[in-house]
């Protein structure tokens, strides 16, 4: 309480008794061994599941070139530019400003930051507006490939059960080792099961 005094707090500040200090929302190691767990603020957990819900290349929206991508683009040239010659410079920050904004309100895509200054050209915007952007994983992406004839992709995965096991007759190629799902996703999906040891022979 001295130390407080010596470097400046007045006699009539109040110091905030304990059950006014914000509690930990983890559990130290003293806790964990006691069984005492602490569950994370509704803030924390909606972040999570908003990064779980989202796939490959996150911060990436798919996209996909119209149709009349071309004439679109045309119109907007002449309308900010005043030109549509391919090889003409976006030097002018406004012009750059007035560009990028109508070409991403009118085809929803956007030029990321890390390539602004990448863009120089007219042909460099109609270049990166013809590229299209897949997010699918590349697993998701062999759903709609054309794979060689000695190539399956199972993906849907089985995972063996003795109890519905109909081809092998409810043997294991694994005695003495169980089964058992431990994610919260696969809980209901997949059905584990404990291999129980075999009675020695007799």
């Amino acid at each position: 309480m001295a130390a407080f005094f010596r470097h400046g707090v007045s006699k009539t500040a109040q110091i905030l008794p304990s059950k006014n200090v914000l509690p930990r929302f983890y559990a130290t190691k003293a806790e964990k061994k006691k069984g005492i767990d602490r569950k994370p603020t509704p803030k924390l957990d909606s972040t999570m599941n908003s990064i779980a819900a989202k796939g490959f290349l996150r911060p990436t929206k798919p996209y996909t070139p119209p149709p009349d991508l071309e004439m679109t683009l045309t119109e907007i040239f002449k309308d900010v530019m005043g030109n549509t010659q391919l090889d003409t410079k976006i030097l002018d920050l406004n012009d750059r400003f007035k560009l990028f904004s109508a070409c991403a309100v009118k085809l929803g895509h956007s030029i990321p930051n890390s390539l602004l200054h990448q863009i120089e050209t007219l042909e460099q915007v109609l270049k990166f507006y013809t590229t299209p952007v897949d997010t699918r994983t590349p697993l998701d992406k062999m759903r709609s490939m054309e794979l060689p004839e000695n190539l399956h992709v199972q993906f849907e995965y089985y995972r063996w059960n003795p109890e519905n096991d109909q081809k092998f007759k409810g043997i294991t190629a694994f005695p003495g080792r169980s089964t058992i799902v431990t994610g919260i996703k696969y809980k209901n999906k997949y059905k584990g099961h404990i291999q129980k040891p075999k009675a020695p022979p007799l």
